[in-house]
């Protein structure tokens, strides 16, 4: 079936009109959507349809954020977590935070009350935090996670703003290499730190380019790349969980991989703004704070994702802060558990 054809039946039923169509085809041609056939073509029209629906009436009632159109606009719910490789199994980290370094504001001193930190903090505009990367059909995340994390700690450290390999943690952090971790099977960022711990560091994502977002699996372990000198974790910190002040005090140092839920329709098309809508604590993919502020009244954490420059406000989103998020587990579960590498 072809374009005229839908288009004929569309307006028979009245389901659509022309500028709907070319909005379509705007947006299959500006995302590169790879369209297989004329009935996977209707499929796809489809749950656009619906989805454009969904944007419309949502932002009609002026939220403190807005939904728009993204490469994920054309995926139901279920479609959209199967490609991301979401585990419903997300094993918590609580049980594995024995070897870490446990940090909270009245250990550690840097900041006793939310009047002496800092209004804001924004490690992009400072310069530690590499472009956004897009994780593709692998469940990696947890590896985009551990790799924004390390960027920010080695720019920290010493000057340098390198991009790490994703690649050889989803190919070398498994049970064969002595590592914990499953490759676009999930994983968790707490164990990447101990596996790069062993190994001695990290190479570079030029030396190890990644390649699993279209081939939807891990492959063989190359061993052939340099570790980037200064790469190796000396230890890591597992941030004091459900306390905000406990993850501003440790935004105020580096960066921080975190873990939420982002499994919901309004995150799938999420635009900008910052997301206060109604988002639970069962974490399914692994991201980066990377700040937090005040945007138009509404207090914020800003997270790095890992689904391209194209989702969101240009790969980030705003999330909410403050302790009425999820009884105080943070919006999206963010403050459950934060953790941080140390050089």
């Amino acid at each position: 079936m072809n374009f005229l054809n839908i288009f004929n039946i569309l307006l028979l039923f009245g389901l659509a009109s022309s500028s709907l169509i070319d909005r379509f085809r705007d947006w299959v041609y500006d995302y590169k959507i790879v369209i297989h056939s004329d009935d996977h073509e209707m499929i796809v029209f489809e749950k656009w349809l619906i989805n454009d629906k969904y944007i419309e009436d949502f932002n009609s009632k002026n939220y403190t954020f807005i939904l728009g159109h993204n490469q994920f606009s054309g995926m139901d719910s279920n479609e959209f977590s199967a490609y991301l490789g979401y585990s419903k199994k997300y094993e918590s980290v609580s049980n594995l935070r024995g070897n870490a370094i446990k940090v909270s504001p009245s250990i550690d001193g840097s900041f006793a009350s939310f009047t002496s930190l800092p209004l804001s903090i924004n490690w992009v505009e400072n310069g530690a935090v590499t472009n956004v990367k897009d994780q593709g059909k692998c469940g990696s995340c947890w590896s985009f996670s551990t790799t924004g994390a390390l960027e920010g700690a080695y720019y920290i450290k010493y000057g340098d703003l390198v991009s790490f390999s994703e690649q050889q943690l989803v190919d070398c952090d498994n049970l064969k290499n002595g590592g914990k971790d499953h490759g676009c099977n999930g994983g968790l960022m707490d164990n990447a730190y101990s596996w790069i711990s062993k190994n001695g560091g990290l190479c570079s994502e030029s030396s190890y380019p990644y390649s699993s977002g279209t081939k939807k699996t891990s492959g063989t372990c190359m061993k052939t790349c340099s570790l980037i000198y200064g790469s190796d974790v000396d230890s890591f910190v597992d941030v004091t969980p459900n306390s905000d002040i406990a993850m501003m005090s440790a935004l105020v140092n580096q960066p921080v991989s975190i873990a939420i839920e982002a499994d919901q329709k309004e995150f799938q098309l999420y635009k900008s703004g910052v997301f206060t809508a109604s988002c639970g604590t069962n974490l399914d993919h692994g991201v980066l704070v990377v700040g937090y502020g005040t945007l138009d009244d509404e207090d914020y954490y800003l997270v790095k994702n890992s689904w391209g420059s194209t989702w969101g406000s240009d790969g980030y989103i705003y999330l909410g802060r403050g302790s009425e998020y999820n009884d105080g587990a943070g919006q999206c579960g963010l403050l459950m558990e934060g953790s941080y590498p140390v050089l």
